[in-house]
C-alpha cells in the first residue's frame, strides 16, 4: 500500500451559482420562522434594510363596513438580493435584529 496525500477534486464555484435567490436567503446564518407577508418596497434609503408596506382590508364590527389599512415593515436585505423602491418581495419572521427590525427578504417577486 502506498501512502501518500490524497489530492480532493476542488467544488465547482457552479453550484454555488445554482442557488437561487430564495434559498440562498434561507440558508444564511439569520434563521426564519412563523409570518410570511408580502408587500412593496417603499424605501431602500439605509444600509441592508428595506422598508415593505403592506396594504390590507380590516372589517369593523360597528359600521360592519371594511377600511383599507397599511402597515411599513423594516426589513433585512440580503447582500445577494437586488432590491429597489417598487418591487414585490416576500417577507418572513426572524429573530430580532434591532429595535424595529425583526423581518427579512426572503425573494423578489
Amino acid at each position: 500500500m502506498a501512502t501518500g496525500k490524497v489530492s480532493k477534486a476542488p467544488k465547482a464555484k457552479a453550484e454555488s451559482a445554482k442557488k437561487t435567490q430564495v434559498q440562498a436567503a434561507k440558508d444564511k446564518v439569520l434563521p426564519t420562522r412563523g409570518l410570511i407577508l408580502e408587500g412593496v418596497v417603499v424605501s431602500d434609503k439605509m444600509e441592508n434594510t428595506v422598508i415593505v408596506q403592506r396594504d390590507y382590508y380590516d372589517k369593523s364590527k360597528k359600521y360592519e363596513r371594511y377600511f383599507r389599512k397599511r402597515s411599513r415593515i423594516p426589513a433585512h436585505k440580503p447582500p445577494e438580493i437586488n432590491l429597489k423602491v417598487g418591487d414585490k418581495v416576500r417577507i418572513m419572521e426572524c429573530r430580532k435584529i434591532s429595535k424595529t427590525k425583526n423581518f427579512k427578504v426572503i425573494e423578489k417577486l
